[in-house]
């Protein structure tokens, strides 16, 4: 087997840059143990939680071979950084269900005690860490972070120490049928995958800033817009002194947007009623997401203050998840105490959250309702059920800027992001990165008092749609099984 660290795409890698990789694998060895003599074997469960929705299992560790994995079946590799690669691999595996394909949920950051899940799980709470302290410092943020995220991660020397590394994830596919598609939401599954012979993998990029961090050579690279598939194509930027060997075009598709069946299914009919409520003058659903590291907690609370007299005057209401972050619920608090008493809270209770979901698609939502859910799938699937009713999301321009809801995008955590924004600007279903509070504010005051605003993205959307923009997740479905 080629070693993928060496050569990528035809690109020779420099020995000192191999070298360091191959000390960094035997590194991580040496930190989080060798299991590359284990034999894993894996059985399926239910997904308790989406099962209902989308028809989801997990892949479980098991003692011995248990029976065949379901016919017609998808594995989705996946890991937990943030909430994003969940998100995307929900919308995968909601497309693959109405397509009739059984989606398997394979989360290498799950298996607590392999190697693998070690590894994932150290640099996790880095990337978290990392993501918290580039929104309290400034000085963070800017000389090391937004570089690292933009131009560090884009290297391509960056892919070859990941490459080796994932060497080491390799073991934990050895007993998975390798005819089975593969489809992955974070490039270290992808890269597990191929290097462990898996016949078909189609690698998920979930950003429109290329970086040859996603890079997963013996994979099929999906992108979501054309700036992407080009950047990925010419691996433009990633040498500074050189044009690099591009990818092969049987490598890599331009599929569109990955989004949920059910709200692609839904969207002329959600459009429909947003359009209704912003001729009526109803109260606007302002949907408030959280993201994955818990970030943005100041400027969260400067929106719930400047939206308040909206929310007296049964103008707009506020839908604030704030997934699985309980110290974000605590600052709230301490900055704001009457905010518990004037509010809907629906804490980890996940059959009430979803009577409410199903209650804002057909009814006036008014207030301040605020939802936590600890379990981490109740917490990303939450902002999924709300989008449907929502008028205006409020997120930072990661996966969320993608999907076919009239948005306000936030200052971005990461450099990479801004690309999210720059492409949900320019197809119309969302602002422009509003980075300043100021900016925000001001559009959101814009786009609760004057029409014109969010008549334009929902009308976009309607158009988006037609030409099939929201169709990534069943393109990517038909990459990996045709």
């Amino acid at each position: 087997m080629k070693d993928k660290s060496s050569i990528i795409f035809g690109n020779k890698i420099k020995k000192s840059i191999v070298k360091s990789a191959d000390k960094q694998k035997k590194k991580y060895l040496k930190k989080f143990g060798d299991d590359s003599n284990v034999e894993y074997f894996f059985k399926t469960e239910e997904n308790k939680i989406l099962i209902p929705f989308i028809n989801l299992d997990d892949l479980k560790l098991s003692e011995n071979y248990s029976k065949p994995l379901p016919e017609k079946s998808v594995i989705i590799g996946n890991i937990r950084m943030g909430y994003g690669h969940y998100r995307i691999s929900i919308a995968i595996a909601s497309c693959a269900n109405s397509m009739g394909y059984k989606p398997l949920w394979l989360d290498l950051n799950s298996f607590e005690n392999t190697t693998t899940s070690k590894i994932i799980g150290h640099l996790n709470k880095l990337y978290s860490l990392g993501s918290r302290l580039s929104q309290k410092y400034k000085i963070f943020n800017k000389l090391y972070w937004e570089p690292l995220n933009s131009e560090g991660f884009r290297k391509i020397e960056y892919n070859a120490k990941d490459q080796k590394m994932t060497e080491i994830m390799s073991g934990l596919h050895k007993n998975l049928p390798k005819n089975i598609p593969y489809i992955a939401t974070h490039v270290w599954p992808a890269q597990a995958a191929v290097h462990a012979g898996f016949n078909k993998v189609v690698n998920v990029i979930p950003d429109n800033w290329q970086m040859a961090l996603h890079l997963a050579e013996g994979s099929i690279h999906a992108t979501q817009g054309f700036s992407a598939f080009l950047g990925y194509r010419t691996l433009r930027g990633m040498n500074k002194n050189n044009v690099l060997n591009p990818i092969p075009k049987k490598d890599i598709e331009l599929t569109g947007h990955y989004i949920d069946h059910e709200l692609v299914a839904n969207l002329e009919e959600d459009t429909a009623k947003r359009l209704d409520r912003i001729t009526n003058e109803k109260p606007l659903r302002i949907l408030i997401t959280v993201g994955g590291a818990g970030a943005q907690q100041e400027i969260v609370l400067e929106m719930i203050n400047f939206l308040e007299p909206y929310i007296k005057s049964k103008k707009a209401a506020i839908l604030l998840n704030i997934g699985d972050h309980k110290s974000f619920w605590e600052y709230l608090k301490t900055k704001k105490p009457d905010l518990e008493s004037t509010s809907n809270l629906f804490f980890n209770d996940w059959q009430k959250t979803v009577d409410f979901a199903e209650k804002a698609l057909n009814e006036d939502i008014i207030g301040i309702n605020i939802i936590q859910n600890g379990d981490i799938f109740e917490a990303i699937y939450t902002t999924n059920l709300l989008m449907r009713s929502a008028d205006i999301m409020i997120t930072k321009p990661s996966e969320l800027a993608f999907y076919p809801v009239p948005k306000l995008l936030i200052k971005r955590v990461g450099g990479h992001e801004a690309w999210g924004a720059i492409r949900s600007a320019e197809i119309g279903d969302g602002t422009v990165e509003a980075n300043e509070t100021n900016y925000a504010l001001q559009l959101l005051k814009l786009m609760i008092e004057e029409k014109d605003i969010l008549t334009l993205m929902n009308n976009k959307i309607l158009e988006n749609n037609k030409i099939g923009i929201y169709n990534g997740g069943y393109n990517v479905i038909k990459l990996a099984v045709e």
